[in-house]
């Protein structure tokens, strides 16, 4: 078992770990442990019930933070004719073609958090899918990264949109904002988040659907919520 620092140590002793808080508790608390000397990040993890080896219960979608996640995105689009121009007033941070794929495919060129690609462009995108899928990069028409409307997916991936998606072992893990935040804006953003991965439920899903959900800060201990409280709001 790694052995834990001293600040970690002292963050534990504030939880309860039998205890499931209610969130503001929670939030309350994530912001007490976070004894790091930068702006940690706060990320919500949700274990849920069901089994994502079956095509009918995947739970993944897209979101926009009332009030982003406090990380700057840089974003890449993939088009061409008017929609370069399109991207680039919608604020993209890169905006190309082919030249761009190359340049992905041969430096293994990396400096952007987010792909946009208009549907046009997916048989060049598809030439670099090895690197770019790991890597969680793939353009994508369900998290809203396939689309001609290119300066409306720049402005809402800008605005702080993220995807939420269940995986291999039925978790969803995604940052709600940072320490910074406070409280206010942290529950408006966790609030946003869960109602969404709630309204995903699917209809093949049975039993418990939040099996247990955590949030916690990028160097803190985990505190658990009320999974069921949140299944009843």
């Amino acid at each position: 078992m790694p052995k834990r620092g001293k600040k970690y140590l002292e963050a534990v002793k504030l939880i309860n770990k039998e205890k499931l808080y209610d969130v503001d508790e929670a939030i309350e608390l994530v912001l007490q442990t976070a004894k790091a000397k930068f702006d940690e990040t706060v990320e919500l993890a949700m274990r849920l019930g069901v089994d994502p080896r079956h095509a009918d219960q995947q739970v993944r979608g897209t979101v926009v933070l009332p009030n982003g996640t406090g990380k700057s995105i840089k974003v890449l689009v993939l088009a061409k004719g008017d929609k370069i121009k399109e991207a680039e007033e919608a604020g993209a941070d890169y905006v190309g073609g082919e030249e761009l794929v190359e340049k992905i495919r041969t430096e293994n060129w990396f400096d952007f958090n987010v792909v946009i690609a208009t549907p046009d462009m997916m048989g060049v995108v598809g030439k670099i899918g090895r690197v770019l899928g790991p890597k969680g990069l793939m353009p994508n028409p369900k998290s809203g990264t396939v689309t001609f409307d290119v300066a409306a997916a720049v402005s809402e991936t800008k605005a702080g949109k993220v995807e939420y998606r269940v995986d291999k072992a039925a978790i969803i893990n995604v940052p709600i904002g940072k320490v910074s935040f406070g409280q206010e804006k942290l529950r408006e953003n966790f609030d946003t988040l869960s109602d969404a991965v709630i309204k995903a439920k699917p209809a093949a899903a049975k039993g418990r659907y939040l099996k247990s959900v955590t949030i916690s800060t990028t160097m803190g201990p985990g505190i658990r919520l009320n999974g069921e409280k949140l299944m009843a709001k």
